[in-house]
Formats: C-alpha cells, sequence, structure tokens
C-alpha cells in the first residue's frame, strides 16, 4: 500500500462512513420510483444525510478548516487557508433514477492549491485518490492517463450544450467526479465540460494531475460556472483543435 498523509487517511474514513447511509439509501430508490410523492424528496434528505457525516467526520481531525459544500455551501472557520471541498453525491440524477454511476467527492485546497482528491464510488467499491507530488491511484493501485495517440480511437466524457457539434466520440455519464477519475485512470481519453461548480471537479483536478494528464487553468477563486477540458499529454493538442476556441 502506497504511503498517504493523515489528512487523506481522514477522507477515505470518512467517505467510507457515509457511503454506509448512502448505499443502504440507494437501495431504497426502487420502492421510491412508484410512489406518488416521487424520490425528489428522499434524495435531498440523502444529500444532506452524506454531507452531514462527512463535516462531521472531516471536522473530528481538522477542527478549524473551513468547508466549500454543495448543500451548505460556504462554512468559514478560524482557518481560512485551509479549505474541505465536498459533494456528497456527484450523479444525484442517477442517484435518483436507480442508476449505480453516482460518487462521494472531497478535496482538501490549501492557500489555493488543491493539494489532496478523493473520489468513491460506492456501488463498484472504487476509491480514487491523489495527493499532490504522490501520484494518483485506484483501490491502492497506481493509475495513469491514457496512452493512445490515434484521436479517433479515443473516448471522451462531456456534457453542455457548448459543446454539442464537437465531432468526438463521447459519452454523457451523469457525474463529473467520476468523468475525471476516469480520465485519470485511462478509461476515457479525455473530459470537457462547461457551466461546473468547483465541488463537481475539485478533487478529479489533481486526480488527474497526479496521472500525468493535462489540465486548462481552473480559476479556484470562482466556485460556479467553471469550464474544463482535461486529458492525456499524448491527445491535448488535437483534442484543443477538435474543441475550436475555449
Amino acid at each position: 500500500m502506497n504511503s498517504i498523509s493523515a489528512n487523506l487517511n481522514v477522507m477515505i474514513k470518512a467517505s467510507e462512513k457515509a457511503s454506509k447511509s448512502l448505499i443502504r439509501d440507494f437501495g431504497e430508490i426502487e420502492n421510491l420510483q412508484v410512489s406518488v410523492k416521487g424520490p425528489s424528496d428522499f434524495v435531498t434528505s440523502a444529500d444532506f444525510n452524506v454531507e452531514k457525516i462527512l463535516i462531521e467526520e472531516l471536522t473530528k481531525s481538522k477542527k478549524n478548516f473551513s468547508f466549500l459544500s454543495e448543500e451548505s455551501g460556504l462554512i468559514k472557520n478560524k482557518d481560512k487557508k485551509n479549505m474541505w471541498i465536498i459533494d456528497p453525491i456527484d450523479g444525484t440524477s442517477n442517484f435518483l433514477h436507480g442508476i449505480p454511476h453516482f460518487a462521494i467527492s472531497i478535496a482538501l485546497q490549501s492557500d489555493n492549491e488543491i493539494v489532496s482528491g478523493l473520489i468513491f464510488d460506492p456501488i463498484k467499491n472504487e476509491m480514487f485518490y491523489a495527493e499532490k507530488n504522490n501520484g494518483s491511484y485506484l483501490n491502492n493501485k497506481r493509475i495513469r492517463v491514457s496512452k493512445r495517440k490515434n484521436i479517433d480511437e479515443c473516448l471522451f466524457a462531456t456534457n453542455g450544450k457548448k459543446f454539442k457539434d464537437v465531432k468526438l466520440h463521447n459519452r454523457k455519464s451523469g457525474s463529473a467526479a467520476l468523468d475525471m477519475a476516469y480520465v485519470a485512470s485511462g478509461r476515457y481519453d479525455g473530459y470537457f465540460q462547461e457551466n461546473l461548480n468547483l465541488w463537481d471537479i475539485a478533487a478529479g483536478l489533481i486526480l488527474v494531475k497526479e496521472a500525468g494528464g493535462i489540465l486548462n487553468q481552473v480559476n479556484l477563486t470562482k466556485n460556479e460556472n467553471l469550464e474544463i477540458i482535461a486529458s492525456s499529454s499524448n491527445i491535448n493538442e488535437k483534442m484543443l483543435e477538435k474543441l475550436g476556441k475555449f
């Protein structure tokens, strides 16, 4: 097993604890689909429940770190230079419809730089994580971006109207966090999307970078309306040509 920091260890334990309630709630979705009220309120409750567990567990270790979360927004604590960035359920629509493709995402931002990131898919039991200058991993195994060089043989993930006419083989999975994790592990060759929130991609940024990938510059002082292009170095220029002005 690779050596990990105390902070990442806390992130792993927090995500594992939160995933137990998430898996249990996901098991109830099928029954809720046929109810008159529908599962929307239930999913909102699941989101908040996962967030609550994550914040509680992370705070036990670092009492003064601040938080940025999809549900609660910015929570300023004494330490404003260090901030946990959380997405309790990235892929909420998938979760809502009983599709087993969603993840818990946690990143640690220190002095306006993402230094640790974790994306946990509890249904497939796949935990992607990375730390600055320490590589990217999937369940303790080192991962790297794709080595493909022929862009016509590549597969990309995307979403958004801006890129609807781009002629690249692509898929829309419904989870930005997992799209980034899949680029880091070489499953996807690249990812491009607009109108993202920081919690959607924060953990994925360091995952792709530490896996040897290339990213466009992302303004970490913004929380919303972010755009991302991520790929391997082998196809980055060809990908940018296809995308046009970004």
